[in-house]
């Protein structure tokens, strides 16, 4: 039997050295105000048609765009969503970058937002298989974190991101992988861990959604032609749940944004809900 190589087992000890990182994050962190304290919104699943926004790359750098998206959808009546949250980029755990961002994520989570983890540092350190890098790089370029990742490397990453943020009073009870890059080591991780987690093309748990994710496309010219017709078409055929995926840098295009006014104008009809809702 052929062991792990040096590279994978670098990737185990800097996943290591994270952890232990993380346990020691309450220490480093300020404790939660107290006027921030309140109890989680989760009323029950509600019949007919369904719109699921999921905020994508939710991190330090990210933070103020974040916060103004998550206003602009609550200006457009989507009272729930659900916020990828990538627990440590560069894998520094995000608390102790930013005790704003933390804050803010826990009144969301009491508000009725669901969190999700993205990844660990959404980033990519060891290249995939060779016949599915073409089709890796055009989904999410170097943010395919998992492709070529050790089947052990992949469930210390899961659980060292888990640690994170349950360190930080999050309570995420699902996983979107960045990019949407799975391998079936991750897949294996993550059906011991989570009630659900989700791909391009369905929502994965107690009960399977089979719904396509609306994405938009900044990463390179042909994408930011052409994803914001894709986006409009794809929402007049939507079924009764529709998946709308809005990333940071989809607000820097003004097509993008129209695109989403165009689409959020159309859905007034749609109870916003949370992929926890889902599952």
């Amino acid at each position: 039997m052929v062991g792990p190589n040096s590279s994978q087992l670098a990737d185990v000890d800097e996943i290591a050295k994270l952890m232990l990182a993380a346990v020691s994050e309450r220490e480093l962190t300020p404790p939660r105000p107290a006027h921030h304290i309140g109890t989680p919104v989760r009323p029950a699943p509600v019949d007919g048609a369904k719109l699921a926004v999921a905020i994508h790359d939710v991190e330090p750098t990210s933070f103020r765009r974040c916060v103004e998206i998550r206003d602009w959808l609550r200006d457009h009546g989507v009272d729930r969503v659900t916020l990828l949250v990538i627990p440590a980029p560069q894998l520094h755990p995000f608390p102790s970058r930013s005790p704003e961002l933390k804050y803010w994520l826990l009144d969301c989570q009491d508000a009725g937002d669901a969190i999700a983890q993205h990844g660990l540092q959404h980033r990519q350190t060891r290249p995939g298989p060779l016949l599915a890098r073409p089709i890796r790089h055009w989904q999410g370029g170097r943010a395919a974190e998992y492709a070529g990742m050790s089947a052990t490397a992949a469930a210390e990453s899961v659980e060292a991101g888990r640690r994170v943020l349950a360190d930080a009073g999050l309570q995420p009870r699902g996983f979107v992988a960045p990019a949407y890059a799975y391998t079936g080591a991750l897949r294996r991780a993550l059906s011991a861990r989570f009630d659900w987690w989700a791909t391009l093309l369905r929502v994965h748990g107690r009960a399977d959604v089979r719904s396509p994710a609306l994405c938009l496309g900044t990463s390179g010219a042909l994408k930011r032609a052409t994803s914001p017709a894709f986006v409009r078409a794809g929402a007049a055929l939507s079924p009764r749940v529709m998946r709308l995926d809005l990333h940071p840098a989809d607000f820097d295009h003004p097509r993008h944004l129209a695109a989403l006014e165009r689409v959020l104008g159309r859905t007034r009809a749609r109870t916003a809900v949370t992929y926890d809702d889902l599952c």
